[in-house]
């Protein structure tokens, strides 16, 4: 990658620096005729001014002389010169800048979609290779009785479930990668949407004895996509659940304002350490050994963010180390036109 890069901003610094001569000589050749011509006229004037002031000098060659013209113009030819190699080195290092900086995003994009689809191989490989083991140990031993069968098969499917929870996270991605949920804005009122992610969630939180307050009860009407927007807001839930203790208590607020509605979520779970909130909406990311251990892909957050992006809204996490993590929602309650 390093090598196409170098080659590639060498190639785009070669093509602004073309430009930026092809604009710098054209430029030079119009001043060089304009001022010559302007030089001539002006010569001759003077010369002619001179011949109706002193007729003596009428006849004198001295004022008459053609190679004055010619001195003058390859003065204004010279310093042209001297502008245009001045040009050439200085466009020569800000077009290496521009181009740099043109392909900087382009590059990290890529080193991101690299890094991606490694990531994505490895945490596919894992399922795979757990259910590939599990069967051929069921295969090889042949006095494998229905019990051990039964387990064996339950394994896969539990490997199976993370597989499909893996694929349809990486789908969802692909998809908000696209922007095709943002061609489904509509006007919604959110208390209802949140209201039927914590009724999606409430599985999770019923297994766990965890209770969650969900204070929302008035309209919150704005424009946005619903299936997105309920998806964002039952990772969240869903975070909050898997990495709060028993018996504990989650709360959803909300608030309304000119031209913007804010959620938060709040939770007494675990926490996030300071060093590892800069990171947690990367792909693929898991703070702690404890977040690893819940069967999360550090999909969910990187979706969640996505989705407040798409609706030029923002998502932010405040939390330290076993106090707890609220998660803040900011939507507008109307995108531009350009989001839309």
């Amino acid at each position: 990658m390093n090598n196409v890069y170098h080659t590639a901003t060498i190639k785009l610094t070669f093509w602004y620096l073309a430009i930026a001569m092809a604009i710098s000589l054209t430029f030079s050749a119009v001043v060089y005729h304009v001022a010559q011509g302007e030089l001539a006229a002006r010569l001759h004037s003077q010369t002619a001014r001179i011949y109706q002031t002193y007729p003596v000098f009428t006849n004198d060659p001295f004022f008459l002389r053609n190679n004055d013209v010619s001195e003058g113009s390859q003065h204004i030819l010279t310093n042209l010169l001297y502008a245009n190699v001045a040009v050439l080195i200085g466009a020569g290092f800000g077009s290496y800048w521009l181009a740099r900086r043109t392909l900087k995003p382009i590059a990290a994009a890529n080193e991101q979609q690299k890094q991606f689809v490694a990531d994505a191989s490895h945490e596919l490989r894992t399922p795979v290779t757990a259910l590939k083991m599990g069967t051929e140990v069921a295969l090889m031993d042949t006095t494998v009785g229905k019990e051990a069968l039964r387990d064996a098969l339950q394994s896969n499917l539990e490997e199976a479930d993370k597989l499909e929870r893996l694929l349809n996270s990486l789908l969802r991605l692909s998809k908000l990668d696209s922007d095709v949920a943002a061609a489904t804005l509509a006007t919604i009122d959110l208390k209802d949407v949140i209201a039927h992610a914590v009724e999606q969630t409430k599985r999770q939180s019923t297994a766990k004895h965890i209770a969650v307050d969900n204070t929302i009860d008035t309209s919150m009407t704005l424009t946005g996509d619903k299936d997105s927007l309920e998806q964002l807001f039952i990772i969240l839930l869903d975070n909050a659940v898997k990495y709060s203790p028993a018996q504990s208590t989650i709360t959803i607020l909300g608030t309304m304002h000119d031209h913007t509605v804010t959620v938060t979520v709040a939770d007494q779970g675990i926490g996030i350490e300071s060093e590892a909130l800069g990171h947690v909406f990367d792909r693929f990311y898991r703070a702690d050994k404890a977040r690893t251990s819940n069967n999360g892909f550090g999909l969910g957050l990187a979706i969640a963010k996505h989705i407040a992006d798409l609706h030029q809204g923002s998502i932010t996490l405040k939390s330290a180390a076993g106090r707890g993590t609220k998660a803040i929602v900011n939507l507008p309650l109307e995108p531009t036109d350009q989001a839309a």
